[in-house]
């Protein structure tokens, strides 16, 4: 599963560990991406989204309509 979220588009970021010495190596900053089912009452059916946790806190303020409007401009098939 690619580490995007399909609500916030959040994206990996990439950085350095460093170690005690100092030294530095490459790694990569997931987000916290799940999988999520969503009833959607205007399309009468499930959908699921692959959200981050902000994703999932936008959905419960702004409403799972809205958030699918959005999408559905953007062309997002759902």
């Amino acid at each position: 599963m690619a580490a995007v979220c399909q609500v916030t588009g959040a994206v990996p970021g990439f950085g350095h560990t460093i170690s005690h010495s100092h030294r530095r190596t490459k790694r990569r900053f997931d987000p916290n991406v799940q999988k999520k089912t969503y009833f959607v009452p205007s399309l009468g059916r499930k959908i699921t989204l692959n959200v981050s946790a902000k994703g999932i806190k936008v959905i419960d303020v702004r409403g799972i309509e809205n958030v699918v409007k959005d999408l559905q401009s953007k062309g997002v098939k759902l």
